[in-house]
């Protein structure tokens, strides 16, 4: 576990750019008045295996979708990280105490107008899991090592407003890891390389 807890810090403390939904494409982003700040948590358990969630099918944005717990920063937040630790909450029923945040990412602006911080977490222990049924259909997890492997990644693209939209897909079993979700993923992996 403290080996998996230094190579983690060594990559959070490399620094990196920012990414973006946008950075594979032609397309430029849209102008926007403001994004809306969000927290995502990245929880990688202690044996290395990372937590992600199927959004539920019915939701209005990403339906059925493969993400990290998280959403928008709201105003009991503190910041991105207390947003993500609530929401991990909520969704994945995740108790707060845990998750040892170990830091960020660089964030990732989405083309859903949110900036998007990852907050990397070691979760401790074996903490049961529940999907919150409103907004996730499953809980899963990946190993660590499928993630980081730079190899495992592609560059897929489909047409979004009329322009080719070109992204990262990480696919693991039935799992198609794409967009935001992969980008991050693969933030982590080129800092772990």
């Amino acid at each position: 576990m403290s080996d998996l807890r230094g190579t983690l810090m060594s990559a959070l403390a490399r620094v990196s750019a920012p990414s973006s939904d946008f950075e594979l494409s032609s397309a430029s982003a849209p102008a926007r008045p403001a994004l809306r700040e969000a927290g995502v948590l990245v929880p990688i358990r202690e044996d290395g295996r990372v937590i992600l969630t199927k959004r539920a099918s019915h939701l209005s944005q990403h339906p059925g979708q493969i993400a990290f717990p998280g959403g928008k920063v709201e105003p009991i937040d503190a910041d991105a990280t207390a947003a993500a630790l609530r929401e991990a909450q909520e969704e994945i029923a995740l108790p707060g105490d845990a998750a040892e945040v170990l830091g960020t990412l660089p964030p990732h602006v989405t083309v859903t107008g949110y900036r998007m911080t990852p907050v990397v977490a070691l979760i401790r222990g074996a903490p049961p899991l529940r999907p919150e049924a409103g907004e996730v259909a499953e809980i899963f997890e990946v190993p660590l090592a499928h993630l980081v492997d730079r190899r495992n990644y592609t560059v897929q693209g489909r047409l979004w407003r009329r322009e080719l939209r070109r992204y990262y897909v990480v696919p693991f079993g039935p799992y198609y890891i794409w967009g935001a979700t992969a980008r991050i993923l693969r933030g982590l992996a080129e800092r772990m390389a």
